[in-house]
């Protein structure tokens, strides 16, 4: 019985990867909303603390937001076989994708209809990186912790006014991190 609840799990988790992947198109922070509505707020795989940790180490790890993030929802899930079958669903559609659209690059490429829906994507994709970092950043602000909202908003002001490259700004707050545990941890915690 245990057997075929496994291989339930990692069927459903592949599916669920192949789907959230064959229709997320904008980069990888639009798959995390869709990760979130599916395995947050759909089967509830995950709380919304784990995906947004996930979502932290996956953007801070190298390689590509979309197939860190399922890595570590495949591994949370089903360990090292739930981390191969994520990657697996999320990595099929491109490749087939890309594949087709190398052998008519030239086509696709000299279209002017093709052209206009890649705009009107590009808009559509702006729109869900908002609803993802506005959603991100409400779970900051619901913790209603002086230093996570002080971090935003000088990532924020670091980013869009003075133009810091993102790695800086990752490795600053991960550092601020170490820092918030280890520091207690050294000078002993008060009760």
């Amino acid at each position: 019985m245990e057997q075929n609840n496994h291989k339930f799990l990692l069927r459903k988790l592949f599916f669920s990867t192949l789907y959230i992947s064959s229709f997320t198109f904008g980069g990888g922070f639009v798959i995390v909303t869709f990760m979130k509505r599916k395995f947050v707020d759909e089967l509830h795989w995950l709380t919304e603390q784990e995906m947004l940790d996930m979502t932290a180490l996956a953007q801070s790890s190298p390689g590509a937001i979309a197939v860190n993030a399922s890595i570590l929802v495949g591994w949370h899930m089903a360990g090292a076989l739930g981390a191969a079958v994520a990657v697996l669903g999320t990595i099929l559609p491109p490749m087939l994708i890309l594949s087709v659209i190398s052998l008519f690059y030239a086509a696709f490429a000299s279209n002017p209809y093709v052209a206009l829906v890649l705009k009107g994507m590009q808009a559509g994709v702006a729109a869900v990186i908002l609803d993802v970092v506005c959603g991100l950043g409400q779970n900051v602000v619901k913790e209603k912790k002086l230093l996570s909202l002080c971090i935003m908003a000088a990532a924020f002001i670091a980013t869009f006014v003075f133009d810091v490259n993102v790695v800086y700004i990752i490795l600053a707050a991960g550092l601020i991190g170490l820092l918030r545990v280890y520091l207690p941890l050294k000078g002993g915690r008060k009760k």
